[in-house]
């Protein structure tokens, strides 16, 4: 099993509520500011996104490469911080 960091912990362990997209694990300050700039500003809506794509890993990841440019391993922590938070919260 893998380490998850410090912020994925915090992200899965708390309500989406109003969170901005920066609370996602993968996403930073950058990562963030090209989400909001095509309207994927708030934890949630990248959370519908991934709803949207009916929670498949290689869709979703596609998804922020196309929309904000993550990397792999930026692509992988947003994902598995979604589907945890999903697993314990939907």
């Amino acid at each position: 099993m893998s380490s998850t960091s410090q912020k994925h912990r915090a992200f899965v362990a708390e309500p989406m509520g109003q969170k901005r997209a920066e609370a996602l694990p993968g996403i930073g300050e950058v990562l963030g500011g090209r989400l909001r700039e095509r309207g994927f500003g708030k934890a949630n809506n990248v959370l519908g996104q991934y709803l949207v794509l009916n929670q498949d890993q290689h869709l979703f990841q596609r998804w922020l490469k196309d929309t904000c440019g993550a990397n792999a391993k930026q692509q992988h922590d947003c994902y598995a911080g979604v589907q945890e938070w999903c697993s314990g919260n939907v």
